[in-house]
């Protein structure tokens, strides 16, 4: 399992934000007072900051229904956590999954309960079709209400390099490297690339496949269900290894950024003495350049989309928290009905720290424009907005250090030529982990 910490059409998002959060919304909501002496309880990785805004969120349904809610943190291991009190015959009311994989295990061995009509109602109103489908298991019943979301398809620029080298942020993968070529000809590589972690080169991998084979390929790729030396994988391969391999574009070159560390990478742009100008990855940068450099995000430090590909349109590759009953009480599908609405996603994303994937959301409850940047490119995204392939994947192959995608695409980016080898290495591995 992966856990990582954790814009585009701005003007359809605004578009889809404008029937947001208001006396207007039609949500099904718990009536007020409607669990007096109902207990429950939940179970979440969250602890710390994100405990404390999710705990805000339970608050507002408790004095909303008269219910006791209380949260437990498990911890990053969550699946074991969740198994031993299931086992127990103790399992929490509700709980939330970082990742559908779980979802999927969960309701394979009968360990979750579908949720009510009336939560079914606010998924279909307030989402996107893609967050169904992530909350649906095998058997084609719903199960989850996806809670928080994550955007992994951005780029962080240092705004002082672009202002001194003339560039505007790039809007297509041909704009991009030649924003690239000319930050490098002003004097400093501009591209930071964490590759001493293997999820960082995932990622990659995900942003620029998406917009090469588009959404529907994407799902195949998954799945396996189409191999690793599809044409779509050689030609996301070879645009990548064209990047990685392009002379003066990362700082002491790729074998420099193998020994990089993803908050490395972003202390190489943002830090006191910057060796870069341009770092890719989610909207979790922005909480490692306020805690380890001095820059301020928003004005010395921004963001663009992905850049597109071949004319692709926004998409995103993310995460998020998805919200399952684990007990068919009555408290656990209230609190779902109740986690499906804009109402309780106002709550947390006035805290920031937050983007939701409720598309009924007004973007002008965030506290400020990055958040309302970020969040905006997810649901501008809409169906377009695909879970990081690499947490779908068994973790044998998407998820462990030093072996499976991540160390094969590490090799890549050793020796980015190597396209051919490194889409047949990739499926040897897929091929044996999905078996």
């Amino acid at each position: 399992m992966k856990l990582l910490p954790r814009l585009a059409a701005v003007t359809a998002a605004l578009a889809l934000a404008a029937t947001g959060c208001s006396g207007n919304d039609t949500s099904k909501s718990p009536a007020s007072g409607s669990l007096k002496g109902e207990s429950v309880q939940v179970s979440a990785v969250w602890s710390g900051e994100e405990q404390a805004r999710f705990q805000k969120v339970l608050d507002a349904f408790a004095a909303k229904t008269g219910a006791t809610v209380t949260f437990s943190s498990t911890g990053n291991d969550i699946a074991t956590v969740l198994g031993s009190k299931i086992s127990g015959g103790q399992p929490p009311d509700v709980a939330i999954l970082p990742q559908p994989g779980l979802l999927a295990d969960l309701a394979k061995k009968g360990s979750l309960q579908p949720v009510d009509a009336d939560t079914r109602a606010n998924v279909e109103k307030n989402y996107a079709p893609i967050w169904k489908t992530l909350g649906t298991a095998a058997d084609g019943k719903l199960y989850g209400v996806w809670v928080k979301a994550a955007n992994k398809s951005l780029v962080w620029y240092q705004t002082e390099k672009f202002s001194q080298a003339g560039v505007q942020p790039p809007k297509t993968w041909e704009e991009f490297t030649a924003t690239l070529k000319t930050l490098s000809d002003a004097g400093t590589p501009p591209l930071a690339v964490g590759g001493g972690d293997g999820w960082v080169l995932t990622d990659w991998f995900e942003n620029v496949y998406l917009r090469v084979a588009g959404a529907e390929k994407y799902d195949k790729l998954a799945k396996h269900e189409i191999p690793f030396t599809d044409p779509t994988v050689v030609e996301t391969l070879t645009l990548l290894g064209q990047l990685w391999g392009a002379p003066n574009t990362i700082p002491g070159g790729p074998a420099s950024a193998l020994q990089t560390k993803f908050e490395q990478s972003v202390t190489q742009v943002f830090g006191a003495s910057p060796k870069a100008s341009v770092v890719f990855e989610g909207d979790f940068v922005a909480t490692n350049i306020q805690k380890e450099t001095g820059a301020k995000v928003g004005t010395t430090a921004k963001f663009f989309d992905f850049p597109s590909v071949k004319g692709s349109k926004p998409a995103v590759v993310g995460g998020g928290d998805v919200a399952v009953a684990l007990k068919n009480s009555k408290g656990a599908h209230a609190l779902l009905q109740w986690l499906a609405t804009p109402e309780a996603a106002e709550v947390w994303a006035k805290q920031g720290g937050f983007l939701s994937p409720d598309k009924s959301l007004s973007s002008s409850v965030y506290p400020d424009e990055t958040s309302r940047k970020l969040g905006e490119a997810i649901i501008a995204a809409g169906n377009d907005f695909r879970f990081d392939m690499s947490d779908l994947a068994p973790s044998a192959f998407g998820g462990t250090p030093g072996s499976g995608e991540w160390k094969i695409l590490q090799d890549f980016l050793a020796n980015p030529t190597d396209v051919n080898g490194t889409a047949a290495k990739l499926e040897a591995a897929a091929a044996a982990a999905y078996k």
